[in-house]
């Protein structure tokens, strides 16, 4: 699929792993994966004196703990366990580690400690991992509660428990951890919805485990060697023609911003040329902060581009209805944004003639589109990010980004990535519209349109990044700071492909 991508597998592919290797693994997985978690402690804990404090639970993301204090403790370290389960209903590999730990000399406290005098070097969740199915209460509840009062970095071994390592849902209580160390592979939930903002910084440790060649990833992560590989630097024997001709149609009266923001965006990423039809008669006929944009009637742009973009500010009028229709019809690939989701999503006819068009389709919602593209609601969408992007690449054949905490990118084919840039300042006006530029301007100049998503997607969050870098937001950070910013920052990886050609 793309080798230079993280592999990502949700709970039900990690535990075939588990299956298979299992029975043949010297040491035990268990083994592998508590003597990981003591050197991550090791490593968190190097510039902070005092004990580590291991929370362990009733099944076997305790018993990991188990074996994260016995080489804690064999290393010198001093740890303190505590134990919220009955010994005797351990499943088997958590009782041989509780009482190989017992056996060093080690023991467990039944209620949460007080922290030392000087506090804890280390808080550390193994209650519960990638199992989890019902919602936190009770005493784990009281226990999560007090690990993330305590004033020390918090570290959750495989998932922090309370979060759905498949949606990244929180169930009930959550354990908020400043660091992850997951196990074999990435987990959905650890990188959309509330995973990005539960589990902090998360490192992925694969015990010496390659997945089996027949149970290929489920899914991916991108990465900036992902997105390189794609680059090609331009030869010199080209022209303006040779790099496609934009066509973004929207522009409603009041939102004639969008459109421009759209144009403005594939102009900056590099195609011949951007022609932005406005529905609204009243539009100026030129943009005076970017002259180079051609303003034209609607129906010229459906004849004279390479790629449509429709939707930014495109309102609900019946003109924009019958410009959003012979777009559909149109045999150029076509990229569906805004308010043309919601045209499309509010007439069963458009819903027929999208999931039946020759031409590539994508689409770019966000999840109250999308909830209404799919017959359902926001809360829907979110509970399972992945399922919902998934089922929207189906139902209209289309490539699709599932925009929010973790953008999902899917194909009809059932492939699907998870984003792993951006971040919370990239919350206001206008970023989709860039966002469909960006991606138009890339499917104009002759990229293959899954690269092109996966790429635009990418670049638009790693220029958000940077700026952010720089101090140009989060909080404040405009659409227009970004498409100059990902301008920068796609020169920046042409060259780097450039140098390793």
């Amino acid at each position: 699929m793309f080798p230079q991508a993280q592999p990502i597998y949700p709970v039900a592919g990690i535990r075939t792993i588990e299956a298979l290797v299992a029975p043949h693994a010297q040491p035990t997985l268990m083994e592998r994966a508590g003597r990981a978690s003591a050197e991550e402690a090791v490593r968190l804990t190097q510039d902070r004196a005092g004990h580590t404090l291991i929370a362990c639970g009733p099944g076997n993301n305790g018993g990991d703990g188990f074996v994260m204090a016995r080489r804690l403790l064999q290393a010198g370290r001093p740890v303190t366990v505590a134990f919220a389960g009955d010994a005797a209903k351990l499943p088997p590999d958590a009782a041989a580690a509780l009482a190989a730990w017992r056996a060093a000399g080690g023991e467990t406290v039944s209620d949460f400690p007080a922290a030392p005098a000087n506090g804890w070097a280390l808080v550390v969740d193994a209650l519960f991992g990638i199992g989890l199915r019902r919602p936190v209460e009770g005493r784990y509840a009281e226990w999560i509660a007090n690990l993330n009062a305590q004033p020390a970095p918090r570290l959750a071994i495989d998932t922090p428990s309370g979060l759905d390592a498949d949606t990244g849902r929180i169930l009930g209580s959550v354990f908020r951890a400043t660091a992850t160390l997951t196990f074999l592979a990435l987990k959905p939930g650890l990188l959309t919805l509330d995973g990005p903002d539960i589990s902090g910084v998360v490192h992925v440790h694969r015990l010496d485990i390659d997945p089996p060649a027949w149970l290929p990833p489920m899914g991916l992560q991108t990465q900036p060697a992902l997105v390189r590989q794609f680059m090609r630097p331009r030869l010199q024997n080209t022209h303006k023609g040779t790099y496609g001709d934009v066509g973004i149609i929207g522009g409603a009266s009041g939102m004639i911003g969008a459109a421009l923001l759209a144009g403005r965006a594939a102009l900056k990423l590099g195609c011949g040329r951007v022609l932005v039809g406005m529905v609204d008669e009243r539009a100026p006929s030129v943009d005076f902060s970017q002259p180079e944009l051609m303003l034209q009637k609607p129906d010229d742009i459906l004849a004279y581009a390479s790629v449509l973009a429709v939707g930014p500010g495109l309102g609900n009028s019946e003109e924009a209805i019958s410009i959003l229709e012979r777009a559909i019809h149109s045999d150029k690939p076509l990229i569906l944004d805004a308010d043309a989701l919601n045209l499309v999503a509010a007439s069963p006819q458009l819903r027929s003639q999208v999931a039946t068009r020759t031409a590539l389709t994508l689409m770019t919602p966000h999840p109250g589109e999308a909830g209404r593209l799919l017959g359902t609601d926001t809360a829907s969408v979110q509970a399972d990010r992945v399922a919902s992007a998934l089922t929207l690449a189906r139902t209209y054949r289309a490539l699709v980004v599932l925009k929010g905490s973790g953008s999902v990118l899917t194909n009809p084919d059932g492939r699907w990535l998870i984003n792993s840039t951006g971040h919370p300042g990239m919350a206001s006006a206008g970023m989709g519209d860039v966002l469909t530029g960006l991606i138009a301007s890339l499917v104009a100049q002759g990229w293959h349109p899954e690269s092109a998503l996966i790429a635009g997607v990418h670049l638009h969050g790693a220029a958000a990044d940077r700026l952010a870098r720089e101090g140009i937001g989060p909080i404040g950070l405009t659409a227009g700071e970004v498409i100059e910013a990902s301008r920068g920052v796609f020169n920046g990886w042409i060259a780097q492909a450039a140098k390793m050609r």
